[in-house]
């Protein structure tokens, strides 16, 4: 998939469809940005785009990261942490060592350049999914056991807007963002997703079925809509 490199905006993936009649550009729910280009039109109206739009472009991440700015000391998911290193290097790096995601700054670099704030949440991306898997693999497998539950297979993603789904055929998928949340507020989407599996409707019945494994799931799923998937 062809790309875009920006000195503000980082890499910017570039999609061609037959359908776009213009080039636009919008920020995918792994908060870096996209952009839409009708299928021959050549690579330059992007950056021609991101030149003359960069103030709006700005808003748009602003309003998508709000509550999601990477800094010195965070705790990531459930075991790993955020550091920013105390010297200054000719470029940013990112690495990940351990339990721990550590940050090199350039010498005229910020780490609330939104460049930096990207190519962090990619490295955030990568220790979440490490920790979905192991975590959530077994915690599904587990509450499926305890009550009764069945389903064909678990896969992981970050590129949506839910918390997780289930498909008709018994595939649960998981948005690694729930490892940012309580333990209690995972169990219920988990139990959500498992009460999917016998009724695709979120009928009384389905809700009996819910209630069966997590008691306080009213609670729970109020306290959830103050959460956001973004990453």
């Amino acid at each position: 998939m062809p790309s875009v490199e920006d000195a503000e905006f980082g890499t910017v993936t570039v999609r061609r469809s037959t359908k776009a009649r213009y080039v636009r550009i919008r920020v995918a729910p792994n908060g870096t940005l996209r952009a839409s280009l009708p299928k021959y039109a050549p690579l330059y109206m992007v950056k021609r785009l991101l030149k003359e739009s960069r103030e709006e472009i700005r808003t748009l991440l602003k309003d998508h990261h709000a509550m999601q700015v990477f800094e010195s000391g965070m705790q990531i998911g459930k075991s790993h942490s955020l550091i920013v290193a105390n010297v200054r290097t000719e470029n940013t790096t990112i690495r990940r060592e351990g339990l721990k995601i550590i940050v090199t700054l350039a010498k005229s670099a910020d780490i609330t350049d939104m460049a930096v704030q990207g190519s962090i949440r990619e490295a955030v991306i990568e220790a979440l999914r490490k920790e979905a898997r192991a975590h959530l693999t077994k915690r599904l497998k587990y509450l499926a056991d305890t009550f009764g539950y069945s389903y064909e297979r678990v896969r992981f993603s970050h590129a949506s807007g839910r918390w997780g789904s289930c498909s008709s055929n018994g595939t649960i998928s998981l948005n690694i963002a729930l490892m940012k949340l309580p333990f209690e507020l995972i169990d219920y989407v988990l139990v959500h997703e498992l009460s999917h599996t016998v009724e695709m409707n979120h009928s009384d019945r389905f809700w009996q079925h819910v209630a069966a494994a997590d008691p306080a799931y009213l609670q729970h799923r109020k306290a959830l809509q103050a959460e956001t998937p973004a990453i």
